[in-house]
């Protein structure tokens, strides 16, 4: 299809797939228009101001809408599902979307509807939530638009539901006791691959109207998946035990207590990991011509953003992209403290950035102390490291039992923390000028943490008591201190 001139529709830009799709397609040079609810909740994308972009908020209920919004659109991604949104009848609500979009595509004279579906046994063992794909495909083939689906199992990355669930569980629980699912077969594919065949579809006129399986080069149980998860998270073999006694329900309320995805959602997921779900030909390979990843690269890739120890990389910057749940990837707890400061930004730098080091926290700093001497003793760096310069610092420095990861004089002293922990920590300082004065600065102190499995939750909570000493009155001695810079730097100016 010519690029250039062809419009492509995506709905469900704001979801987990069409977040990825729309900047992919934006990326390859075509003309791409997203349907969404609300136009505002896009403006909060990186790629939403890119000139082949347009955006128009419409109702999949009113099909005359829906059909204008689809005008002059040769071909349109159907990306949605009701699962989070509708509770126990996302089912009949996908059906009437789905049949509304077909209508609407009809009669705004779309030429190819594409749909991701799911992959899964035919017949009554289906699950609800497999059943509940197949019945959206019989509704949007109610027009004469040709419909391309494609068919996938569980889709590997950030933000995929049924992934997160199975890293959750295998992160926090080093022993498990799983329904019988755990030897189910499965052929999961990586969320890149997914977006190449969603892409390749606009390019390979032979997939029109076909239903296409797609997934990983290779078939294992969940059991082998959990496998390959914990050693790509380089955590101790996890024990499995599968037991005939819980049921999807049961299993849902289980999700629920140990991984942040809500009991709603786990259930019908829960009881579509109990189906079999393999490409049951080669019609993917033999039409796009493809090799998918296998699931240890597609684990490996979904992971590569993670944390690592270089400077340079940090998942606060990577990671997670724009659309996935607040839950994918781990969860990271925040604390975060705010004060008011009678100095400039400069002024302020100067008291934040001789921290550490012979000059020590501003407060409490007999507990810095005990908690170099605990690192050290567990193999960790502890503060014997101290700084190099006593007033300078840079990105790459070492500063006690921290790393400088970022610093900007007059706004940004970041630090990565390198001490032995049950997680991943970071410090930030970050300086603004006051709106309401300009002589004065809003210092915001944040300290995050990704914990590492239950050890690292507890970790946090057990610590979290004793921040309000630790960040209170390091904030408030740099308060004072960056108070006297002022003071006499205006003193050193009047004589």
């Amino acid at each position: 299809m010519n690029k250039t001139n062809d419009t492509i529709a995506v709905t469900g830009a704001t979801g987990y797939v069409g977040g990825r799709l729309a900047p992919k397609l934006l990326q390859s040079g075509y003309k791409v228009r997203c349907l969404v609810r609300n136009t505002r909740k896009l403006k909060g994308r990186s790629w939403s101001s890119h000139p082949n972009l347009e955006s128009t908020e419409t109702d999949l209920l009113d099909v005359d809408k829906l059909a204008e919004s689809l005008s002059g659109c040769k071909v349109a991604y159907y990306l949605i599902h009701s699962m989070i949104t509708a509770g126990e009848d996302y089912d009949q609500v996908d059906q009437t979307l789905a049949r509304n979009f077909a209508m609407a595509a009809e009669k705004a004279g779309v030429e190819q509807i594409i749909y991701l579906g799911g992959l899964g046994e035919l017949g009554s063992n289906l699950s609800a939530h497999l059943t509940s794909r197949r019945h959206v495909e019989e509704s949007l083939s109610q027009s004469d638009v040709p419909v391309t689906v494609l068919r996938a199992a569980m889709i590997i990355g950030s933000g995929s539901a049924s992934f997160e669930i199975l890293r959750y569980l295998v992160e926090r629980l080093p022993i498990m006791v799983t329904p019988r699912w755990v030897s189910t077969k499965c052929q999961p594919i990586s969320i890149v691959d997914v977006l190449h065949y969603l892409q390749a579809c606009l390019e390979t006129p032979e997939c029109t109207g076909r239903n296409i399986d797609i997934g990983g080069s290779e078939v294992l149980t969940y059991r082998n998946l959990m496998k390959i998860v914990a050693e790509e998270l380089k955590l101790p073999r996890r024990i499995v035990m599968p037991v005939p006694v819980l049921t999807p329900r049961l299993s849902s309320y289980w999700i629920h207590m140990v991984t942040p995805v809500s009991a709603s959602i786990a259930r019908p997921l829960a009881e579509g990991l109990a189906n079999t779900v393999i490409c049951r030909d080669e019609t993917a390979q033999e039409i796009f011509s493809y090799s998918t990843m296998s699931p240890r690269e597609a684990i490996r890739s979904a992971f590569k953003h993670e944390v690592t120890n270089e400077v340079a990389t940090s998942w606060l910057d990577a990671g997670p992209i724009p659309g996935d749940p607040d839950w994918s990837g781990g969860h990271v707890y925040v604390d975060c403290r705010n004060r008011e400061v009678n100095a400039t930004p400069e002024d302020l730098y100067e008291a934040i950035k001789i921290i550490g080091g012979g000059h020590g926290y501003y407060a409490a700093d007999w507990l810095w102390k005990i908690r170099g001497v605990m690192d050290q003793v567990s193999g960790g760096p502890g503060l014997r490291r101290g700084r190099r310069d006593n007033r300078e610092i840079g990105c790459g420095d070492a500063l006690d039992f921290w790393r400088v990861m970022d610093a900007v004089p007059g706004k940004k002293l970041r630090l990565y923390a390198e001490m032995k922990l049950p997680g991943v920590a970071t410090l930030e300082f970050e300086i603004n000028t006051d709106p309401n004065n300009p002589d004065s600065s809003i210092l915001t102190q944040t300290a995050r943490f990704r914990p590492r499995g239950l050890i690292g939750i507890l970790y946090w909570y057990s610590v979290k008591p004793l921040h309000g000493i630790v960040f209170n009155g390091m904030l408030k001695g740099i308060k004072l201190e960056a108070e006297r810079i002022k003071q006499s730097s205006m003193q050193v100016a009047q004589e």
